[in-house]
């Protein structure tokens, strides 16, 4: 299978995925992104470096899917271990060959710039590196005061980042910071509706390129390695829930490219997970009327992401709709019946699946018995599809390790 897609929709749709973190605040990469091309441009970088800053500002906290490591990433400035995610961002950027570059930037942007020296890498990487750090910082110490009194808090703001110059950052940097700085236009452009507007012109100007499936693939594992990092409990659920989709879809006899497309939905489907706080994904009791309201959010935003990636429409709505049910009562969208196709009903059943397969914090993870006998019972109900149920069934064995990569004879509690 090969797509044309939009590079430069898929790096805002992932920095609009890492934004969910922030559950409320949800611009944080963007700002970083806009701060540094703007930096940049003072700096004279061509169009190619500015490109390259502007997508390390949008996807530099992309191992971050904690809210709790978020929170604490905006509320200090810094403490030993902080740069333990810009590691594994580096990690997860270097298989995916059209942003594997950016991988040494995203490794150091948590970097002193008085640490760079013993670290032999390219200088200009060190400086592109050290000026997200410097945006970065900026942003987390502006936060409390978007929309409020911003442009008031902006002197203590900037008298930090000075204190900071030749420790933390860059000399020349954090004198280009202070210059451009200084302008009132430079902090009202941060606020939401202006930034919306910059974002939305600067993506227009995104080029398409062809992807081939392999590629796409690559990409799509990146967006769930962040997701499926949120909590030990959600760990490989999305690439369970792909193996699993994809041999559901194989057994029906689906063409080729559907199967490949379905696997990537499967990859894609828990995007809005990430505007889930821990503390109610890690909750060991029922969930109160708010909880669940939260939770029942995050297909939509599934949905909101995807949808912005031109090329991959099927996909968008097949892992959007991984709740919804045949009898039309499940959510976001409450669709049901013939508007559900086969596509839609595979990851459905594939997600329940896993999800039953693992530990929650509520229980221990299933046997496979014990999952198809649960699978039939919603099949019954109406809220899964009984023919996908049934090619469960037809090898649970071979679902089982497709669904969590174990053997069945470590199988969990009946």
């Amino acid at each position: 299978m090969s797509v044309t897609v939009n590079l430069g929709q898929a790096i805002h749709a992932l920095s609009d995925t890492l934004d969910l973190v922030g559950v409320d605040e949800v611009f944080h990469g963007k700002r970083v992104g806009f701060m540094a091309l703007q930096c940049g441009r003072a700096l004279g970088l061509g169009e190619p470096a500015l490109e390259d800053v502007f997508h390390a500002g949008l996807l530099h906290d992309c191992a971050v899917s904690s809210t709790t490591l978020h929170r604490r990433l905006i509320n200090e400035l810094d403490w030993d271990g902080a740069d333990t995610h810009c590691v594994r961002g580096g990690e997860l950027l270097e298989p995916f060959a059209p942003l594997a570059h950016l991988a040494p930037i995203i490794r150091h942007h948590h970097t002193h710039w008085e640490a760079f020296p013993a670290l032999k890498i390219p200088e200009s990487t060190a400086r592109l590196a050290n000026l997200i750090y410097l945006t970065d910082r900026v942003d987390a110490l502006t936060i409390p005061h978007y929309e409020r009194d911003l442009l008031l808090a902006r002197h203590a703001v900037r008298q930090t980042i000075w204190r900071l110059s030749g420790s933390f950052f860059a000399p020349d940097l954090a004198t280009l910071f202070m210059d451009l700085s200084a302008s009132e236009a430079f902090w009202l452009s941060l606020e939401a509706r202006h930034l919306i507007r910059f974002v939305y012109e600067r993506e227009r100007e995104s080029l398409l390129v062809p992807v081939s499936f392999p590629e796409l693939r690559q990409l799509a594992l990146l967006f769930a390695r962040v997701v499926d990092a949120k909590s030990p409990y959600t760990m490989e659920h999305s690439l369970g829930t792909a193996r699993l989709a994809r041999a559901l879809a194989e057994r029906f006899g689906l063409p080729a490219e559907t199967c490949e497309k379905i696997e990537v939905a499967g990859l894609l489907h828990d995007l809005g997970k990430l505007q889930v706080p821990d503390e109610i994904l890690e909750k060991p009791g029922p969930l109160t009327p708010g909880e669940q309201a939260m939770i029942q959010r995050h297909s939509f935003e599934t949905y909101q992401i995807l949808r912005g990636i031109g090329g991959l429409e099927d996909i968008a709505v097949w892992a959007a709709y991984h709740h919804e049910t045949p009898d039309g009562q499940g959510y976001p969208f409450h669709r049901g019946g013939a508007e559900l196709t086969l596509e839609m009903r595979i990851i459905a059943v594939a997600d329940v699946f896993q999800a039953l397969a693992q530990r929650r914090p509520y229980r221990q993870p299933l046997s496979p018995a014990r999952i198809l006998e649960m699978l039939r019972a919603f099949a019954g109900q109406n809220c899964l599809d009984g023919a996908v149920v049934e090619r469960i069934g037809e090898d649970l064995e071979s679902s089982w390790r497709a669904a969590t990569g174990a053997d069945p004879d470590e199988q969990g509690s009946p």
